[in-house]
């Protein structure tokens, strides 16, 4: 009652996916995204490890549009991945309560297509970490079938019951409006087994420069 939490009361939709570290496709990572609107090209999310009341925050994602990822300098665009392949797999979906109509969750779930992620996370659950150790960590998302865990995704569609084979046979539709642009998904075009990732290094300090 006495202070200002705007920031968080904008956080208005949760989406659940699946993230791997952009180094290593083998630590694959649950990730719930609460999300609000920065504005109609940015969207913000925190990342969580489940949605439960006592979630581990571990991470950020940014979201943009399409139309702004071509503004990006090329240097930039590497660090970031497309959405394509999560939402025409059925990959990524929109948890909800079991009286919201299975068509209007589709229909707001398919928005996303033409979107692209930069993702941080901070805290290496999948390495059983107690706290956040080390650097952020840039993460990726799959862009093939037969890359994520079967088990995981049977996992995850039991416990919000629903069907990642049938949102795919819906989703079929969908073509996107635009050609995913080969600065994006930066792994997938190199051809030396080679991935950007973040590592610590000491570094000269700069001073206070004294007049």
């Amino acid at each position: 009652m006495v202070q200002n939490f705007d920031p968080i009361k904008n956080f208005h939709e949760h989406v659940c996916g699946f993230h791997f570290y952009s180094h290593d496709m083998n630590r694959q990572v649950e990730a719930h995204h609460y999300c609000s609107h920065l504005n109609p090209d940015v969207r913000q999310c925190v990342i969580y490890d489940s949605d439960k009341s006592d979630a581990r925050l571990i991470g950020v994602e940014y979201i943009i549009s399409a139309k702004l990822f071509q503004t990006l300098p090329e240097e930039e665009k590497k660090y970031w991945h497309s959405h394509v392949y999560e939402i025409k797999s059925g990959m990524l979906i929109l948890p909800t309560g079991s009286l919201v109509p299975t068509v209007a969750v589709d229909k707001v779930e398919e928005t996303a297509l033409e979107e692209l992620i930069k993702t941080w996370h901070f805290w290496q659950v999948d390495a059983g970490h107690p706290l956040p150790y080390g650097p952020p960590q840039l993460m990726m998302a799959f862009v093939d079938d037969n890359q994520l865990s079967q088990s995981a995704l049977d996992d995850r569609d039991k416990r919000y019951n629903v069907s990642t084979a049938y949102k795919r046979q819906v989703r079929e539709v969908i073509h996107p409006k635009y050609s995913r642009d080969v600065g994006a998904d930066h792994w997938v075009t190199r051809d030396d087994g080679k991935a950007y990732q973040v590592e610590m290094r000491l570094v000269e300090q700069k001073k206070i420069d004294k007049k």
